[in-house]
């Protein structure tokens, strides 16, 4: 069971891919601990801290992580105004691309090319999915795009148009959709795009501009919630700030943060 584990990690699910390397490199600075790890979208994580756990088929399963990672600094913030939490560190950045299948056929260039009447898209949904709820929509948005894809709907898993699909789990359906051709493009972060290719998936990524991909503003947020393995979650914490992992990461796409990013401060 996870809570057995000496260090638990509850980690936004677009990192899952690199989590061997990372979870092995820790393990390599402090020999013989168990790591229990989730990857999953951050909402749907944050949710389950602020229950005390998870009720899956009937059953409840309590239990908090020692560690807790999001795309959204607020949400830390709701982890410290219930005394969870109180400081945080951003660890690494990413940058949002338009996944298309291999050689891309449609001829997508960028964010305005999914208006086009030609266009069926797979996008990450509004609800819980953390590329979406704060860095796509407000792309999307900008370019005039928003009700066009969303259709007036909030929901995951789900057709929201008659062109476009709201995934519950991006990273998986998007790629498959593409491949199975019942989609033609969506927003991905290319580490996915990159992770995809990795596993022989025939896709390609079209490149955004600093403007539409957010390279500049996306960053991953971490904290240690407040518990009786706190020692063990500062050992981590203190783990991300080394060359090993920041490389583990790096491998898999993912932008290095600043020796100032990485230092911990407290949350506002």
């Amino acid at each position: 069971m996870q809570q057995d584990a000496e260090l638990i990690l509850w980690l936004a699910g677009n990192q899952f891919f690199a989590m061997d390397d990372v979870v092995r490199a820790f393990q390599r600075q402090n020999p013989g601990m168990d790591v229990g790890l989730i990857t999953l979208p951050p909402g749907l994580l944050l949710t389950a801290i602020e229950r005390n756990g998870w009720t899956y088929g009937g059953k409840d399963y309590p239990g908090r992580p020692d560690i807790y990672a999001s795309v959204n600094l607020g949400h830390l913030g709701k982890l410290k105004q219930t005394g969870l939490m109180k400081d945080y560190a951003v660890y690494m950045h990413n940058e949002m691309v338009l996944m298309v299948a291999k050689g891309n056929p449609k001829g997508i260039r960028g964010i305005a090319d999914l208006k086009r009447a030609d266009m069926r898209t797979s996008m990450p949904n509004p609800v819980n999915e953390g590329i979406m709820q704060f860095y796509g929509r407000k792309v999307l948005e900008r370019h005039g795009l928003w009700q066009h894809i969303a259709g007036g709907k909030e929901c995951f898993s789900c057709q929201a148009t008659m062109s476009n699909w709201f995934t519950a789990v991006h990273h998986r359906e998007t790629p498959d959709r593409i491949l199975a051709g019942t989609s033609d493009t969506g927003i991905v972060w290319v580490t996915e795009g990159i992770e995809a290719q990795r596993q022989g998936k025939a896709v390609d990524m079209v490149r955004l501009p600093p403007a539409d991909s957010l390279r500049d503003e996306v960053a991953y947020v971490i904290g240690a919630l407040n518990g009786p393995r706190k020692a063990a979650a500062d050992r981590y914490l203190a783990f991300l700030r080394t060359p090993a992992a920041q490389a583990a990461y790096a491998k898999y796409g993912f932008v290095n943060a600043s020796p100032q990013a990485l230092t911990p401060r407290p949350i506002p």
